[in-house]
């Protein structure tokens, strides 16, 4: 029996203790959260106000009200047990990023707990070993943390001790961005203040501010952990690098909303209530359609507290996964040939009296603004689709995207027919009005009849409007929220202040109303190129998007160059969210992580056919090789065989030996690429990682697959698609 079947007979035979009863939302929710009601409870009204006031209208903090502030996270903090505190933030390299200091001074009396207004608001990590792209050289090891007061502070457990994170912005010494969430909150101001400008125009002047809203999607696989620690391609780089498929995969669709097995509920659950205490809203869970692949969804928040609750996410579903017996895998292709994991943005943006502005309004006037906007977001998707696409950039993402499970990277956004029904008509210069009611009666008495929303989905689209939102599909599920939402607002805000513009220019011609019906008709016009309604993933989209001048990037190196394209570079200087170094910076960290990602990949990948796929294939062409000695003797001695019998058998010898050598063969080839490639510029090195050491990667994988689809079970140690995908 091989080491692989003896750790399937002690899965098949875990057993967990009984969980505990867990208890009610509203006793569990926000617990370990810092946020307004805990506030009011631990500082005074004064500090109170006055950081109310920094929020909501951007007036600073004086150092008094700080240390106030200060001293009642501090009081709180203690009195959930937290000994130590920590400026957490998310570097460059998507993940997050803590270091943590104790409360403790000494006094001559002995120890105090201390916390001052400066502890709280400023950090100062060594920032030598995070990558900065160019922006600071390595002996300038200095950065900040700032406190970002708009997300609340929390406290994180382990079994021996809880601490207090204080999310924050990471810079260095001279100010530049080095982390996601600085450029995310920029964004934010450079929407507010394009969208009030906007709202302005339609009456609404006493909208102060405007946000933009995400709930993201998370998708996922969990398998056992002992299948993955035997997988060092799943423990070094997240994914299969090989693996052959299984006879029953996803094709009968059984696995989507099916019911779930108990050992993944209790997981769940521990996630969910462990989410709750953070003040993460998680209101949908449920399979996905791949085997063994599941999803948590929140309720929407706005976008800064979204993505902060998404890294907290992902970081809780690993870690709870361990005390099942169990691996969370949030890379995007895990396993090939079936479907990868993404992470679905739902993107809407709302004015600060609570009013979606993606949503049609009550009045005429409010429907305009609606179409309005619409219009603006798709010249902006249309203006800067290459933004879009590179803002989803990464290695992981470039076996998801376009492979028939997921959107192409060819950016397109679905309205919906009767959407688009409205915005053709306008085109035409025809007045519509948009009903809000579409009665759908199902024609059996005792079944309720029901609104239908306004729009359909097309599962396959990029970019979908699904009624009050839009849906951006293309994000891994690997991947920090925080950058795509960051371009999005910055492109729909340069949208929107041109918009607004051209309203303003033709309002000087002709009356408001006719003035707006000119302005989304030209904008309808000019974007209809990036509207499409059709399925995605066909060949004839590839081939209809080129005529249309779609740009259709797979290529992550090449996809993130848009970032540091002169007009981009212009964009995002004007609306204060980049400086070009700051561009230039985020361009070099995200190729050289893409590099060295892939470069891990492929050492793996050689390392696995050295010591795992070629002996078990030579294992197995010895034992066939003395099989078919044996038998020729036999017929030397005068026994008589069957010729047939011992023809295939040299065929099944010779089609084994063909197969180590293809592996082999490909794999000296890839090492002798990797060794050439060595000194070479970062940049050819990336595009050549892409166009020929992927390729060379893909090859071998086919010829192990196969080698391991006819060896002897017990000769193959590798855990097996059959086992992880359906055995948990």
């Amino acid at each position: 029996m091989s080491i692989r079947q003896d750790i399937l007979t002690s899965i098949k035979r875990v057993r967990f203790e009984k969980v505990h009863k867990p208890k009610s939302l509203k006793a569990v929710f926000g617990i370990n959260t810092f946020d307004i009601r805990t506030m009011k409870k631990y500082i005074k009204v004064k500090p109170f106000t006055a950081f109310k006031q920094w929020i909501d209208e951007g007036k600073q903090l004086s150092a008094f009200h700080a240390d106030e502030i200060a001293e009642g996270i501090k009081k709180w903090a203690i009195s959930k047990g937290a000994v130590y505190y920590t400026h957490w933030f998310q570097p460059m390299t998507g993940l997050t990023a803590e270091k943590h200091d104790g409360f403790i001074s000494l006094t001559p009396g002995g120890v105090v707990e201390k916390f001052s207004g400066s502890n709280l608001i400023l950090g100062e990590p060594d920032a030598s070993s995070f990558p900065s792209g160019g922006i600071r050289t390595t002996f300038e090891a200095r950065g900040y943390t700032a406190w970002d007061p708009s997300s609340p502070a929390f406290i994180i457990e382990c079994e021996l001790g809880k601490t207090l994170c204080i999310p924050s912005i990471f810079v260095s010494y001279n100010g530049e961005a080095l982390d996601k969430k600085l450029p995310l909150l920029r964004s934010e101001e450079a929407l507010s203040k394009a969208a009030v400008r906007f709202l302005g125009l339609f009456g609404k002047k006493d909208v102060k501010r405007v946000k933009s809203s995400c709930g993201a999607e998370q998708e996922y696989f969990l398998i056992d952990e002992k299948y993955f620690l035997m997988r060092q391609d799943l423990l070094l780089c997240g994914r299969t690098l090989v693996g052959a498929p299984s006879p029953k995969g996803q094709q009968m669709e059984d696995q989507y909303f099916g019911s779930i097995k108990d050992r993944v509920l209790n997981y769940m659950s521990d996630v969910t209530e462990e989410a709750y205490k953070l003040g993460i809203p998680i209101k949908t869970r449920h399979n996905e359609v791949a085997p063994n692949q599941f999803e948590f969804a929140p309720i929407y928040e706005e976008s800064n507290i979204a993505a902060d609750h998404n890294q907290l996410l992902m970081d809780i579903m690993k870690k709870i996964a361990l005390r099942h017996g169990l691996v969370c895998i949030l890379h995007e292709k895990p396993f090939a040939g079936i479907n990868g994991s993404g992470k679905h943005i739902n993107w809407s943006i709302e004015d600060s009296n609570n009013n979606n502005l993606l949503s049609p309004g009550k009045t005429p006037m409010d429907n305009l603004q609606f179409l309005a906007i619409i219009a603006a977001v798709l010249r902006a998707i249309y203006r800067h689709q290459g933004l879009l696409r590179a803002s989803v950039a990464s290695a992981g993402n470039e076996y998801r995207l376009g492979a028939n499970e997921a959107p192409p990277a060819i950016m397109s956004v679905f309205l919906g027919s009767q959407l688009t029904e409205i915005l053709d008509t306008v085109e035409k210069k025809k007045k519509v009005e948009i009903s809000k009611k579409d009665i759908i009666d199902l024609g059996v008495a005792r079944l309720p009849t029901f609104n239908r929303d306004m729009t359909d989905r097309n599962r396959t689209s990029p970019f979908a409007f699904t009624g009050k939102k839009f849906e951006f599909r293309a994000g891994g599920s690997s991947q920090n929220v925080s950058t795509p939402i960051m371009v999005l607002n910055t492109i729909i805000a340069e949208s929107l202040d041109y918009i607004s513009s051209r309203i303003e220019e033709e309002a000087r011609k002709k009356n408001f109303n006719d003035a707006v019906f000119e302005v989304i008709a030209e904008f309808t016009g000019e974007s209809r190129d990036i509207r499409f309604e059709g399925n995605n993933y066909s060949e004839d989209w590839k081939k209809e998007s080129e005529k249309r001048g779609l740009e259709n990037e797979p290529s992550t190196p090449l996809a993130l160059k848009s970032f540091i394209r002169e007009d981009h570079v212009s964009l995002f200087e004007r609306y204060k969210v980049f400086t070009r170094e700051e561009l230039v910076a985020r361009y070099n960290v995200w190729l050289d992580m893409y590099v060295k990602l892939v470069n891990i990949e492929a050492q793996t990948l050689k390392e696995m056919v050295d010591s795992n796929i070629v002996p078990s294939g030579l294992k197995y062409q010895g034992v066939l090789a003395q099989n078919l000695k044996a038998l020729l003797e036999m017929s030397e001695s005068g026994v008589e065989l069957n010729i047939t019998s011992l023809e295939n058998q040299k065929r099944h010898l010779s089609d084994i030996t063909d197969m180590i050598y293809y592996v082999r063969r490909n794999t000296q080839e890839m090492e002798k690429l990797l060794n050439e490639l060595e000194e070479v510029d970062i940049g050819k090195r990336a595009n050549a990682y892409f166009d020929r050491l992927k390729p060379l990667m893909e090859h071998i994988r086919t010829h192990s697959d196969k080698l391991e689809s006819v060896l002897p079970d017990d000769m193959w140690d590798l855990p097996k698609y059959r086992e992880m995908l359906f055995i948990i």
